[in-house]
């Protein structure tokens, strides 16, 4: 059979180091899935994978791409997905945009009607190019098999080099088309595969401007993002020369352990009352691989002076106004800066934010067990904290679950989590889960998902869950499901932000019973409507032999407070209540004694 030009996009991805896609069929990529089939990608009669590319079957293409968005995340490498073209493509875009939001590399490989009826409205005909034009770094189509080697190897690297979005488009009949390599003559190029990244580190000058800066401070706050994952160590010795506490942005949540006294937790609306008093408080801002969009929760403009390190030079002063910008990786940075730094003999700031932590654990606690109909969904997350392993990873939902991801997990040193953090999107969590176990099968996942994610499209992907399972040598992946019948997150928006009432119509969910269809597909189920039935359902989960849904039933009124609530807050929630919300009479007994205590402390 001759070498037709899909073999080599097949060849041409294994030599850059691809080892598994994410996709959905159709007949507009099927050549590239035939290739896939004849270079040993198609499963044995047990379900096994074989020696060529690793394709995994999702129920849709975004959760292809935000499966491919997660692999990055989790391994540090290049995530690819697949689809055919007109709606197989529109489908990646959601999870291309939680990618290119977040900053990682990923590849998306979509087929296109033939090249021949190109501009002829044909059927599944789309511009795709310009489709995808905002979300890719780099997007271009095929028209010729000469195209398509340098297509490849320039995509891959500048998805990776710049760790955002390629998209490569490959019309049908091109993926048909016999392979000839590109002529050395005029009109062809000729590439090749590889990349390493390189050692960025900033000037020697620009390293003693910032120590300058930071050594002067007499309340250093520190806030670390995501790009300083591997580099805990940096950041702990930096904090510990300064005296500094230390916040998180939510992707940033794994980067260090919460076990550290003067770790404050996340920052923001999701964040700790902690972490809003140490950039309240601090004359001196070190930001770290961070991009956080609440601005609102750094200190106001002149507070404090700014040094921000970050390897990508559009982020530098974004959110805030930095003295000293550091274009560099966080490690090699920290690393250069540690020995021009001058140890702080005043722990004073140090020790009130680690007072301040611990105080913030007793009134964390104390919610977590606050009376409810029937559980409270923060002791859900409070009490699987202690009970997962050191190498567990977890991954939350865009809703009010997230707010007990955000400050109820207490990750330890070794744990990974990560959740749709630019893009906030809803339905990321199972997709995430599932590629998370794909790039770690031997370590334990979580998936925090409310009930309106599940419904949207997360309970499909069970499904991709069920199929895969007997793949990964350690199947324990718990899918927590938050069923409060309610699109949470926003009725509290609605409540606090825009000062209305519940509107029924757009924020009641039907009830389903989530744990019956993990049963009725080959998974285990665990139903809990018992705040005293918790912490053993999370043993038993973490016990089982086999993906599990535990799903609880809780109660939609607990409110999930911002750390410190505003009068504009206040009132914007009592002018809902007034207007005759749902759920006043509950709400008011807890939640607004809550809030008002907030807004004048030691009243009632």
């Amino acid at each position: 059979m001759a070498r037709k030009t899909s073999d080599f996009i097949v060849e041409r991805l294994k030599a850059w180091g691809v080892t598994r896609i994410f996709g959905y069929s159709g007949d507009g990529i099927n050549g590239v899935l035939g290739a896939l089939a004849r270079a040993g990608s198609e499963e044995d009669a047990d379900g096994n994978p074989g020696p060529g590319i690793e394709f995994i079957q999702v129920r849709h293409e975004e959760m292809a791409a935000f499966m491919a968005a997660a692999h990055a995340k989790f391994t540090g490498e290049l995530g690819v997905c697949l689809s055919t073209g007109g709606p197989g493509a529109t489908h990646l875009t959601t999870g291309l945009y939680d990618a290119k939001s977040d900053h990682v590399p990923v590849l998306a490989i979509c087929g296109q009607a033939e090249a021949t009826v190109r501009g002829a409205s044909y059927q599944q005909e789309l511009n795709l190019d310009r489709m995808f034009a905002d979300v890719a770094d780099y997007v271009q189509e095929a028209h010729a098999p000469a195209e398509v080697r340098h297509m490849i190897d320039r995509g891959i690297r500048v998805a990776t080099a710049e760790r955002g979005v390629a998209v490569l488009i490959f019309p049908k009949d091109v993926q048909d088309e016999p392979w000839e390599e590109p002529k050395r003559k005029h009109g062809f190029t000729r590439s090749g595969p590889g990349y390493a990244r390189p050692r960025v580190v900033p000037y020697d000058a620009d390293l003693q401007r910032a120590a300058d800066v930071l050594n002067a401070g007499a309340k250093v706050a520190i806030l670390v993002g995501a790009g300083a994952r591997g580099a805990a160590d940096e950041v702990i010795a930096v904090a510990d020369a300064l005296g500094a506490g230390v916040a998180k942005a939510l992707l940033g949540k794994d980067v260090l352990p919460d076990d550290l006294p003067f770790v404050t937790g996340s920052i923001g609306l999701l964040g700790t009352a902690p972490s809003s008093d140490l950039m309240n408080g601090c004359d001196t801002l070190l930001m770290v691989g961070t991009s956080m969009p609440w601005s609102e929760f750094l200190p106001p403009d002149g507070a404090a002076r700014g040094v921000q390190i970050d390897l990508s030079p559009a982020q530098l002063s974004l959110r805030y106004p930095c003295e000293v910008n550091l274009h560099g990786d966080a490690a090699e940075t920290l690393r250069a800066l540690l020995p021009l730094l001058t140890r702080k003999a005043d722990r004073s700031w140090r020790e009130k934010v680690e007072q301040g932590m611990a105080e913030w654990g007793r009134t964390m606690e104390k919610r977590a067990h606050a009376a409810a109909k029937p559980v409270n969904p923060q002791r859900v997350v409070w009490e699987m904290s202690p009970l997962l392993p050191a190498d567990a990873i977890v991954t939350s939902d865009s809703g009010s679950c997230c707010n007990w991801y955000a400050r109820d997990w207490r990750v330890k040193r070794g744990q990974r989590g990560s959740l749709s953090g630019g893009l906030a999107s809803m339905g990321a969590a199972v997709p995430y889960a599932i590629a998370a176990k794909f790039a770690h099968p031997t370590r334990p996942v979580v998936a925090l998902v409310g009930d309106g994610a599940m419904q949207m499209n997360n309970m499909a992907e069970l499904i991709t869950v069920g199929k895969y399972r007997h793949r990964w040598p350690d199947q324990r992946l718990i899918v927590c499901v938050f069923n409060n019948e309610d699109l949470n997150e926003v009725t509290w928006e609605q409540r606090v932000n825009e000062g209305m009432p519940r509107f029924r119509a757009s924020q009641d969910l039907p009830d389903v019973r989530y744990s019956q269809f993990a049963e009725m597909i080959g998974l285990r189920g665990i139903y809990v409507d018992t705040p005293d039935r918790l912490a053993s359902a999370w043993v038993e989960a973490l016990a089982a032999d086999r993906p599990v849904v535990l799903e609880v039933r809780t109660d939609r009124e607990v409110a999930p407070l911002p750390p410190h609530v505003t009068m504009a807050e206040a009132s914007g929630f009592i002018g809902s209540m007034a207007k005759g919300d749902p759920s006043t009479a509950r709400i008011l007994a807890e939640t607004a004694r809550q809030i008002v205590s907030e807004v004048l402390p030691g009243k009632s």
